[in-house]
């Protein structure tokens, strides 16, 4: 396992104590844990798809707009966090590896660490009421 910034460590401790679906990415947008109410939501338990690269990650779980259109992966709340170093909100649809479509509502920070340190992103998502 690669070495990682104290600030990840930390974040990736955070969200396993909390009841909040969290998914951690670093700069390049390689998701390196989501926590288990996050599971629920994306179908599988982290330790059974482990870390992935953003290409891997945004495949298998295929993001939509309400209509059904394909949500382009540029254009999701986590990478606008990476690219632009700003927090961003949306609800899509989601459908996780259990095959079940829902919807959710998205937010997402960019992680910067001390002396400016780019780290990474957070995407803290929810299922929606109605979704």
């Amino acid at each position: 396992m690669t070495q990682r910034e104290i600030e990840l460590i930390l974040t990736r401790q955070l969200a396993s104590y909390l009841t909040l679906p969290i998914f951690i990415v670093d700069p390049d947008g390689t998701l390196l844990f989501y926590n288990e109410p996050a599971e629920a939501i994306l179908g599988r338990r982290f330790e059974e798809t482990g870390e992935m690269p953003v290409g891997e990650w945004a495949q298998i779980y295929t993001v939509t707009e309400d209509d059904g259109t394909s949500t382009p992966v540029d254009e999701l709340p986590l990478m606008i966090a990476l690219r632009e170093r700003r927090p961003s909100h949306r609800r899509v649809h989601i459908r996780g590896l259990d095959s079940v479509r829902r919807e959710i509502e998205v937010t997402a920070f960019p992680l910067i660490g001390l002396a400016g340190r780019h780290l990474g992103a957070v995407a803290l998502f929810w299922q929606t009421p109605c979704g």
